[in-house]
């Protein structure tokens, strides 16, 4: 089952999105910084969603939609920026579930497109993409630390 994050429930999915970070060896976790961030995100946020899938009452994947633009098609688009399922349940849809939640929610939201990336190195995550039919931009990405 697929669930919106609040106030109500935020704090339960902090273990999550530790265990997401740590994934991707994510140095100087910060639980309250985390808290302060994915809150923005709530249920009735205009910036974006949290997402969770529970299994049995338990919290085992989560993904996270924001907006932003995109001016090479004047458009808004929305970044799954965040896409993690435990692995103890993965191989089991529950990522390509959520997938199709945000690209619903997105268009719901007037965004064009559902956008992501994804580590090079993340074979099973790229092989979901690629059965869902995505497509694998030729854009390169960059980031410059301030």
């Amino acid at each position: 089952m697929i669930e919106s994050i609040g106030d109500e429930n935020l704090n339960e999915i902090l273990p999550l999105i530790r265990r997401y970070l740590e994934f991707y060896e994510v140095t100087d976790i910060d639980d309250e910084k985390n808290r302060k961030f994915f809150s923005r995100f709530g249920s009735l946020s205009d910036e974006g969603c949290l997402f969770v899938y529970r299994k049995k009452g338990e919290m085992v994947a989560f993904a996270t939609v924001y907006f932003s633009y995109a001016s090479s098609i004047i458009s808004k688009v929305a970044i799954m920026s965040d896409l993690y399922t435990t692995e103890e349940y993965r191989n089991q849809g529950i990522a390509t579930e959520l997938i199709k939640h945000c690209e619903k929610y997105a268009k719901e939201n007037g965004a064009v497109r559902l956008q992501w990336v994804t580590a090079a190195g993340n074979k099973t995550a790229r092989s979901i993409y690629k059965a869902l039919g995505a497509k694998q931009s030729s854009w390169e990405f960059f980031t410059y630390t301030t």
